[in-house]
């Protein structure tokens, strides 16, 4: 009986073998399909991230197909190979693709005794196969058919690549969960640093997530992750790689991870758009005149961008400190009954928690537009519309603007401009006001712009006109049209952060306009460089060296003793800087520029919506809503030594022929007839004959724009005042 069972169990086997032997020589024939051929194997190249760094080489974003980031041989540790060979192929080095042993104990088990926990009997080489090419689906025999395809590709790869080269491409090719591909870009996932720098026991766990990377991540299965890591230790004992004591001892270890996620929580999330948009203008310019193709997601490029992260996380943390604060007392604004009745009548589905600031701050150097911050908003995954090149009504912002026009057309600082109430005839008597309404006297141009006083800046716009003003205004590259209107002083254009930025460079750099650049050069991995910026001083000239030194001045005042001079007082900022806030209608938005001759950083702050807003400017208005978020990241980078020395430049004294510019008076008192004047009656000031004819078509638009707005703004303050 015994031997009839043996001879049946004889022929069973042998027919399996015939069987297999008969399929293995059809699928080499072609049957299943063509197999790769020694060229397609010799030509095998993974698809790599292109990886983006900072100015000072650290990594902030990646751009993939694949998430995947490969190293050489040399800069794999030991005790991954080692881990690896001892967990899924001890037998590496002793066979040529195709361990028999292996392949017997899953015909045995794994098909006749349909034994799940056999084992896979695939080696390294079958398993790197199986990672570059990929499986499909032959019905019934999906199983058999896969493993010779993958057996006999194996015995060619050994062919082509020795074994230390089949272990770097295979630790390059594996997949890690979490779309990671490749041990240096799990490396960096699960534990925040190159594949170099692993311990063995942190070996271990990425090794161990190869049997089922989502079951054994530790990530999200730390328990089940440690209890794969000590089996991978035990086997490295077994195989002598570390001794018995080792193992148990690290073994007993906790788990430790050290996540690092940037593809979701970036510090630099809004500046990689910019940077991807730049990159593949350039890399289409490169493959037009090398006549090679390259593709960001797949070559494995390198970008070295203009960011510098110290001062982008000091922004970040900025942001942390105070928006925080500042949404929590806007939401607190709109609990009320007539709150919430406000936010009806916006949207009937808005809520409290709808209620989110925004804000975007944006830095350039502004002799080479170099790009050196950019937080676009608060958060990239919820809200990735980009608030800096959103266009907003600039308000007081605008000034510098109107008056750097003033200047080059022969206005000194110690001009004066009267600051009695006035109306402007033609544009229903329109009458501006100040921000604390005073009236009367005389302020002088620099204390007019230093303190924001609106009277006396239409009247300088009176005298400048609307075309010189329009005429820089589109010389400093601003995409907004202005309209010809008395209330353009007061800056009821609208322009983005971006924008504005590049504008406020010319008053640091010495009067000329740049374009800023987020991408310093682009390289292959194996350090080919195929585009490298050259950072130069624009030479497009705005406005005069003379302007520029005297606005330079002027809005240093603006900080030093004028709407910005809380940078000192409440925030400790001691270097030199320039700088103006803006507070548009109602409180929507709030904007602060600073710059000195190595920065220009610009930022706004609003809700998704205009209607939404602060009723008072004790928390709206520029210098309490905008201001501390430049003001924090500058006193950040004053007390680091790296960040102090690349961006803390004084301004040059005056020269010679300026001297003296600056010495007058801010204000000068009525005599007590003008007092007694001014106290019963508004001067009434019109335009000239020629800008009153060029406004009185876009005075037409004016009206027009106000029955449109019927400002849903007063309409909500008048419910709020009743």
């Amino acid at each position: 009986m015994i031997k009839k069972v043996i001879k049946i169990g004889l022929i069973v086997l042998v027919s399996l073998v015939c069987l297999l032997g008969l399929l293995t020589l059809a699928i080499y024939l072609g049957a299943s399909g063509d197999l790769p051929e020694t060229d397609d194997l010799a030509g095998y190249k993974n698809k790599t991230a292109t990886l983006v760094l900072a100015e000072e080489g650290e990594l902030i974003g990646k751009y993939f197909a694949q998430n995947r980031t490969n190293v050489s041989f040399s800069q794999i540790p030991e005790q991954v190979k080692n881990a690896l060979i001892a967990t899924e192929d001890a037998r590496f080095f002793a066979h040529q693709g195709i361990d028999a042993r292996s392949l017997m104990r899953v015909l045995v088990k794994s098909i006749i005794l349909s034994d799940a926990d056999g084992g896979g009997g695939s080696t390294i080489s079958q398993q790197l196969v199986k990672n570059m090419f990929g499986r499909k689906r032959y019905g019934f025999l999906t199983m058999p058919v896969n493993k010779i395809r993958e057996a006999l590709v194996a015995h060619r790869l050994e062919k082509i690549y020795n074994k230390d080269e089949i272990l770097t491409l295979y630790l390059n090719t594996v997949p890690f969960s979490e779309n990671v591909y490749g041990i240096e870009a799990a490396s960096h996932r699960f534990f925040n640093k190159g594949a170099s720098q692993l311990r063995v026991e942190e070996a271990a766990v990425l090794i161990g997530m190869l049997k089922a990377n989502t079951r054994y991540n530790p990530h999200l299965n730390p328990e089940n992750s440690k209890q794969r890591r000590n089996v991978v230790l035990k086997q490295m004992a077994r195989y002598k790689y570390i001794s018995e004591d080792v193992a148990d001892r690290l073994c007993d270890l906790p788990l430790k991870i050290n996540y690092s996620n940037i593809e979701a929580s970036g510090s630099a999330d809004y500046f990689l758009v910019r940077v991807e948009k730049d990159a593949r203008k350039i890399l289409q310019q490169v493959s037009r005149s090398t006549g090679k193709e390259w593709n960001l997601e797949e070559d494995g490029l390198v970008i070295k961008t203009t960011l510098n992260l110290k001062l982008q996380r000091f922004a970040l943390q900025a942001y942390q400190e105070h928006l925080n604060g500042m949404q929590d007392q806007l939401r607190d604004q709109y609990r009320s009954t007539a709150g919430l009745k406000i936010l009806r009548e916006i949207n009937d589905t808005l809520e409290i928690d709808d209620v989110m600031l925004h804000a975007g701050l944006f830095a350039i150097e502004p002799r080479t537009g170099a790009i050196k911050t950019w937080v676009g908003g608060i958060d990239f995954h919820t809200n990735p519309y980009d608030q800096i090149t959103a266009r907003r009504q600039l308000a007081s912002a605008f000034k510098p603007i109107v008056y750097a026009a003033a200047l080059e057309n022969g206005v000194k600082p110690c001009d004066y401009l009267d600051n009695k109430a006035i109306e402007i005839e033609g544009f229903e008597d329109w009458s501006p006001s100040n921000y604390d309404n005073a009236t009367g006297g005389k302020y002088s141009v620099a204390a007019a712009l230093a303190k924001s006083k609106n009277i006396p800046t239409v009247n300088l716009y009176m005298g400048v006109g609307f075309n010189k003003l329009n005429d820089l205004w589109e010389k400093m590259g601003f995409s907004f049209s202005l309209y010809n209107a008395p209330s353009v002083a007061l800056g009821t254009g609208e322009a983005s952060v971006y924008e504005l930025a590049v504008a406020y460079a010319a008053f640091a750099n010495g009067g000329f306009k740049v374009e800023p650049e987020a991408i310093a050069s682009i390289s292959t991995a194996d350090g080919k460089v195929l585009y490298e910026h050259e950072f130069t001083a624009s030479d497009d000239r705005v406005i005069s060296q003379e302007t520029s030194t005297l606005m330079c001045a002027m809005l240093q005042k603006a900080v030093s003793s004028g709407t910005g001079a809380t940078m000192r007082s409440v925030y400790g900022v001691s270097f030199p800087w320039a700088g103006k806030t803006g507070t548009s209608q109602s409180y929507a938005d709030a904007w602060f520029g600073a710059f000195n001759p190595a920065l220009v950083m610009v930022t706004r702050v609003g809700a998704s919506t205009p209607a939404i807003h602060f009723n008072s400017g004790s928390k709206g208005s520029g210098s309490t809503l905008a201001l501390p978020l430049v003001a924090r990241t500058l006193k950040k980078a004053e007390s680091d030594p790296s960040t102090r020395s690349e961006f803390l430049a004084p301004f040059a004294e005056l020269p010679v022929e300026l001297a003296g510019a600056l010495d007058c008076g801010d204000f000068k008192e009525d005599n007590w007839p003008e007092k007694v004047r001014s106290h019963f009656e508004k001067q009434t000031r019109t335009l000239s004959k020629k800008d009153k004819t060029l406004a009185e078509p876009e005075k037409e638009k004016v009206q027009e724009e106000k029955k449109k707005k019927k400002s849903i703004f007063n309409i909500f303050r008048r419910k709020r005042d009743k």
